[in-house]
């Protein structure tokens, strides 16, 4: 299976979100990643339901929706019916795993869970056959343009491990920090989706950009 490559909507001009939007449907990238965030389980608000209401109407690609808030559970349906592909909820924010991943399901999306860098994987060994995507956090969440965190690739190799160990199918994203120097070494470790946000949206030609994450 070819990586994905998820470029990160916060990193966007907000000014020009349309048209940035459409620069993502023309590329080679293969999801949009939106990062909700409360003010409350990290340190910075994003966007709201009417915002990403509006730019799912305009998305053409598979919607991939990182929920950095506490109480997740709380959602599931709202961004079921706003159109989400996938809904990542944080480990940290759900003392209830089974019960939001089913939730998920069955309304019918894919389950995502997230882990913060300082995170074991131990937290997730019991679900890890029920969630079709693990998000390892390379920085801390909350701000993008972060340096990555470097013990990420180790950690990322553990993960594949233990996903072969389980006969599970879940795929693994980076999220933080993924850049045209370390994807390289991500992929080979292990990722299948990489989400970039500065990397892309701060570059002279994001088109192209995308392009040699893709390669």
């Amino acid at each position: 299976m070819s990586h994905k490559i998820a470029p990160s909507i916060l990193a966007a001009d907000f000014l020009n979100l349309s048209k940035d939007i459409q620069m993502v449907n023309d590329s080679q990238a293969d999801w949009f990643h939106l990062d909700i965030m409360d003010g409350l389980f990290v340190p910075n608000i994003s966007f709201g339901m009417p915002l990403v209401g509006s730019l799912f109407k305009e998305a053409k690609k598979t919607l991939d929706v990182h929920l950095m808030i506490q109480q997740p559970d709380r959602y599931v349906q709202v961004y079921a019916d706003l159109g989400a592909d996938y809904y990542t909820y944080h480990i940290e924010a759900e003392n209830h795993g089974h019960r939001i991943i089913q939730s998920i399901h069955n309304s019918g999306m894919k389950a995502g869970v997230a882990l913060n860098p300082h995170t074991s994987l131990s937290s997730i060994e019991e679900i890890i056959q029920d969630v079709d995507l693990v998000c390892i956090m390379s920085v801390n969440p909350g701000f993008g343009g972060q340096d990555f965190i470097e013990n990420t690739y180790e950690k990322v190799s553990r993960l594949k491990e233990l996903i072969l160990s389980k006969n599970s199918s879940a795929l693994i994203e980076i999220d933080g920090g993924v850049n045209l120097e370390n994807y390289t070494k991500l992929l080979n470790h292990g990722a299948d989706v990489l989400v970039a946000g500065s990397t892309v949206f701060k570059s002279d030609n994001p088109t192209k950009t995308i392009a040699e994450l893709k390669k």
